[in-house]
């Protein structure tokens, strides 16, 4: 797994019903072992489940802060 950190977004600004599609999109475009930094404002969790519900086993969810006002995950798309 590389530690590259190819962008970060920063989501707490997003109107919440935009955040998801946003999300994906990046994390789809993201090139195999590349990552994306997210800058959240809650817990989001419910954004894990529906990415391990719609690309199981494609990506790494590595928490690095986690609240209490703030919470940052690094996603990694995994190669192959």
């Amino acid at each position: 797994m590389s530690n590259n950190v190819s962008e970060t977004l920063d989501v707490r600004t997003i109107i919440p019903r935009e955040r998801h599609p946003l999300i994906f999109n990046r994390l789809e475009a993201l090139q195999p072992g590349s990552a994306l930094r997210l800058i959240n404002d809650h817990d989001p969790a419910p954004l894990r489940y529906q990415l391990m519900a719609e690309y199981p086993e494609a990506f790494d969810w590595i928490p690095e802060q986690q609240g209490p006002e703030e919470w940052i995950i690094r996603i990694v798309k995994r190669a192959g």
